[in-house]
């Protein structure tokens, strides 16, 4: 990296913690009502605690399956300029909804902007769900947002196991949905699913479209979309513009690089939106919609990001068999591997070798989430991966 660069990322960082603003609550909105960020969760005490790692810029951090390669240039610089608007409140905004309508074939009407795709969650799960009087049917594992906010907005959640091979079951979530009709509020997909990265194909997510009860929303996440390579799968925003009842969830944290920045947005029927909007916080910087408008754009970057991405998953879950550990097919920016062990010493291990990987996902308790990280960083997991747990062949897991 070149010192012009360097200078220019470090005053960007330090430009941003000056920027923040102070997060208000809507009149009349209540305690449960809260984004998962202000809550207390596991994944916020995850959170907090990598917070307090005396060198978080030493290790290897391939727990959250972040883009580590960060905001390419023509997402810093829109960002930078962005900052002159600091003061204002009617600031121009780049078109920031109307590109994003643009970009995915919709109209500006269907489109909630949000502080990232988690915000979508915790709003679709107020909207439909709160104080009780729905539930939520999903499986699990999944991405537990969903279910930890509608248990916050005083809910409940319908969880189904995943198929043997460790993908969501279709057909259970159908039959589930029509024995639990009358208590339903919605029910939430992550497609490609979070921890596992198995992806919904095309023909399942019709399936279960024209098989659930009529009128029952349908929350898909995409946070993952963009890394899918498989012809097996489709995004579902055309069922948006069909007018099914569907709510597809996407993020700017993932392929864009923007996890610290806070930005995502649901595609849905106007009148969802409308109806989702008053629980939306609307906390969206300028500097941050600029960022977004620009990472629209620049695909090229993307790309680059997705093919390196897709090259070292594949390399690290080929060693890992190699080493005689089974991983589970992925679509995604991260994998699993089974440790054939408990995973919370393990991840505790590589804590202390520098490395940070994912968290538990019960009921999967031997099955370790890896993200993928730089070229150096998956070096220094699969390093870290010998010394803790070396072949499975050799059974000692010492590495020796």
């Amino acid at each position: 990296m070149s010192e012009e660069k360097s200078v220019s990322r470090r005053t960007f960082v330090g430009g941003v913690a000056a920027a923040a603003g102070v997060l208000g609550f809507m009149p009349g909105a209540n305690l449960f009502a809260m984004p998962l960020a202000m809550r207390d969760t596991g994944l916020n005490r995850e959170r907090a605690a990598l917070d307090e790692l005396s060198d978080y810029d030493g290790y290897a951090k391939i727990s959250f399956n972040e883009n580590p390669y960060g905001p390419p240039e023509s997402v810093l610089k829109a960002m930078t300029k962005a900052f002159k608007y600091s003061n204002r409140y009617g600031y121009p905004d780049g078109g920031i909804v109307e590109e994003i309508a643009k970009a995915h074939g919709v109209k500006p009407e269907n489109i909630l902007l949000t502080a990232g795709s988690g915000e979508v969650l915790d709003v679709v799960g107020t909207t439909f769900t709160r104080d009780g009087m729905k539930k939520v049917l999903g499986s699990e594992p999944s991405y537990s947002q969903v279910y930890e906010h509608v248990v916050g907005v005083k809910s409940e959640a319908v969880k189904l196991p995943l198929t043997a091979d460790y993908r969501q079951d279709i057909p259970a979530l159908i039959k589930a949905a029509h024995d639990h009709a009358k208590d339903l509020g919605f029910v939430y997909l992550c497609n490609p699913n979070n921890p596992t990265g198995r992806i919904v194909t095309k023909a399942e997510i019709k399936q279960l479209l024209d098989g659930l009860p009529p009128a029952m929303p349908v929350l898909i996440d995409e946070a993952y979309h963009h890394f899918v390579n498989n012809a097996d799968y489709a995004t579902s925003i055309p069922y948006v513009l069909e007018g099914r009842p569907v709510i597809v969830a996407r993020t700017f944290s993932k392929i864009a690089a923007l996890a610290g920045m806070r930005l995502g947005f649901a595609i849905a029927s106007k009148e969802f939106v409308n109806k989702m909007r008053p629980w939306s916080m609307g906390s969206i910087s300028a500097v941050v919609k600029w960022g977004g408008v620009a990472a629209l754009a620049d695909t090229d970057s993307q790309a680059r990001v997705k093919k390196v991405t897709i090259d070292l998953r594949e390399q690290t879950m080929a060693q890992l068999n190699k080493w005689g550990y089974e991983t589970i097919k992925s679509d995604t920016n991260f994998f699993m591997v089974s440790l054939k062990k408990p995973v919370v010493p393990v991840i505790e291990a590589f804590k202390k070798k520098g490395v940070l990987v994912g968290r538990p996902f019960p009921p999967m308790n031997t099955h370790l989430r890896v993200s993928i990280g730089t070229p150096d960083e998956m070096a220094r997991f699969q390093a870290a991966w010998k010394e803790i747990m070396g072949t499975a062949s050799a059974g000692s897991g010492n590495g020796k």
